[in-house]
């Protein structure tokens, strides 16, 4: 699987490199079971095949615990795009966040160097993050985040190969608690795969999602 690289912002100006999930808080206290009740649902949570999920260590000191999975769009023996997507949770509340859970979220992908010069790529990107959790109808607050467009030349002995473009997305945001203090991860989990197979081309997965752009399936997808 190619997991996506690089360090994740908690949106409030954190960033760190990653460790294993705390099992205990710092004083020696059990884990909170709103943090476990939103992790089992982030493990129980039906996908759409395409996307390859598995949790990875997540990084530390963002939050007291924390949680972390990552995600490859895979189409036959090719890569369009991968993610990372973190669940942070503070118990004593967190006054970026204004609330106790906050979504990290990096998604990535290759793009057809037509379309990296597109002046209103990046907000288009944006609203497909927005819209996702909207059409699921999720309430959340405290989004931020960038979106970033890079191109790559290549020359001398690299210059057989072709100019390749990329999109990346860095985002956070504070999904809204229901029953026992608990949000409901499983369907923030299934909006962020919707914007993954979105940044990679798939088609919409059900019905009425005709309307939906999404990018072009990159040109020379990465081999598995």
């Amino acid at each position: 699987m190619a997991a996506a690289q690089g360090r994740l912002s908690d949106g409030a100006g954190g960033m760190d490199e990653a460790k294993d999930t705390n099992e205990e808080e710092p004083g020696g206290g059990s884990v909170p079971l709103p943090f476990r009740a939103a992790v089992e649902a982030l493990r129980a949570a039906r996908l759409r095949p395409q996307i390859e999920i598995e949790p990875t260590r997540p990084p530390q000191r963002l939050a007291p615990f924390a949680y972390a999975l990552e995600a490859t769009v895979v189409d036959g023996d090719q890569d369009l795009a991968d993610g990372r997507l973190v669940l942070l949770h503070d118990p004593a509340g967190h006054d970026a966040w204004r609330g106790t859970f906050r979504l990290v979220t990096l998604v990535r992908a290759e793009l057809e160097p037509e379309m990296a010069v597109d002046p209103l790529l990046p907000e288009v990107c944006w609203s497909w993050l927005t819209g996702a959790l909207q059409a699921r109808g999720l309430t959340y607050g405290e989004p931020s985040g960038t979106v970033t467009r890079a191109g790559s030349h290549y020359f001398g002995g690299l210059s057989a190969r072709p100019a390749a473009s990329q999109i990346e997305i860095r985002a956070s945001w504070t999904p809204r608690e229901g029953l026992g203090g608990v949000p409901d991860t499983a369907a923030h989990l299934a909006s962020w795969c919707d914007l993954l197979a979105q940044v990679a081309g798939l088609p919409p997965a059900g019905p009425g999602d005709a309307s939906v752009v999404t990018l072009p399936q990159r040109r020379g997808p990465q081999s598995r």
